[in-house]
C-alpha cells in the first residue's frame, strides 16, 4: 500500500531532508510552506507523487487550509510531520511580545491543529503516523523556544499514549545543532565540536527511521540522549550558568 505524507516547512533544512527520504522510501509527499515557487522545484526534484500547498501556518487562511487537506477522507494523508519554525535571537526579556506570540503558534499551536485534524481519519483508517519536528532545546531551559519545543515534546507523546490503540505512532525528532538555515538566521555560529553537529539528511534519515520503529522520541545521537536524561538531575539554575556560558 502506497503512503501519503504531509510536510510542512519542506523548502528547506529539515523539511526538506524528510520530504526527499520519505520519497526515496517510496512514500508520496505533500509538501508545504509559503514559497509556491521553491516548493515547486522541490517537488520537481522527487522521484515520488507530489502536491504542492504553498500557505502561510501564521495565518487563520493558511493553516486552515493546511488542516482541511489534512483531514480529506478520500486523499488521505498517512504520514504527518509537523516540522515549520523558526527562532528568536533576542533574549526573552529583549524580545517583542508580537514575535513571542508568533514563535509559540508556529512552533505550539500549529502541530496542535494539523494533528487535530489528522486523527479522526487515522482512527478511523486504523493507522497513522505524526513525527513532530521538536529540538534538544525542549530538554534545557533555553527560554521560550525551549518552552514551545517541550510542548511539541509532550504533545507528542499524549498523542502516543492516547491513540496506539488505534494504530497510531507518535514520534518526536529532537536534533542537536544541525547544518541548516535556521542558525544562520539566527545568528549562531557553527562552532563547538564536531558531534554536536548533525547534517539535515542525517537527522531525517533517523527521525523517518524512529517513527517506523515506533520510538517515542529520536536524537541526533547516543550523546545528546545521555545528556538529556542527566540534565534530570541538574537543577536548572546550573544548567542555566552553563547555556549562558556557551552563549557568551
Amino acid at each position: 500500500m502506497r503512503h501519503t505524507a504531509l510536510v510542512t516547512g519542506a523548502s528547506s533544512g529539515i523539511g526538506l531532508a524528510i520530504a526527499r527520504e520519505l520519497a526515496r522510501v517510496g512514500v508520496d509527499v505533500v509538501l508545504v510552506a509559503r514559497d509556491e515557487g521553491r516548493l515547486r522545484e522541490v517537488a520537481a526534484s522527487l522521484d515520488t507523487g507530489t502536491e504542492v500547498l504553498a500557505a502561510d501556518l501564521l495565518t487563520h487562511e493558511g493553516l486552515e487550509a493546511v488542516a482541511e487537506r489534512v483531514a480529506l477522507p478520500d486523499r488521505p494523508i498517512d504520514i504527518l510531520v509537523s516540522n515549520a519554525g523558526f527562532g528568536l535571537a533576542a533574549p526573552f526579556h529583549e524580545s517583542s511580545i508580537e514575535d513571542e506570540r508568533r514563535l509559540h503558534e508556529l512552533l505550539s499551536f500549529v502541530p496542535l491543529r494539523l494533528a487535530h485534524a489528522a486523527l479522526p481519519g487515522m482512527r478511523a483508517r486504523g493507522r497513522g503516523w505524526i513525527l513532530t519536528v521538536a529540538s534538544f532545546a525542549a530538554f534545557i531551559p533555553y527560554g521560550s523556544y525551549s518552552a514551545s519545543k517541550a510542548h511539541a515534546v509532550n504533545l507528542s507523546r499524549s498523542i502516543r499514549s492516547r491513540y496506539a490503540g488505534d494504530g497510531i505512532r507518535a514520534t518526536a525528532l529532537c536534533p542537536g545543532f544541525v547544518h541548516t538555515e535556521f542558525h544562520e538566521r539566527m545568528g549562531i555560529d557553527e562552532d563547538g565540536p564536531d558531534w554536536m553537529w548533525a547534517s539535515a539528511e542525517d537527522i531525517a534519515r533517523k527521525g523517518v527511521r524512529g517513527l517506523r520503529r515506533n520510538q517515542p522520541v529520536v536524537h541526533s545521537n547516543l550523546a545528546f540522549a545521555a545528556i538529556a536524561k542527566g540534565l534530570q538531575l541538574v537543577p536548572d539554575t546550573w544548567q542555566g550558568s552553563l547555556i549562558n556560558s556557551y552563549r557568551d
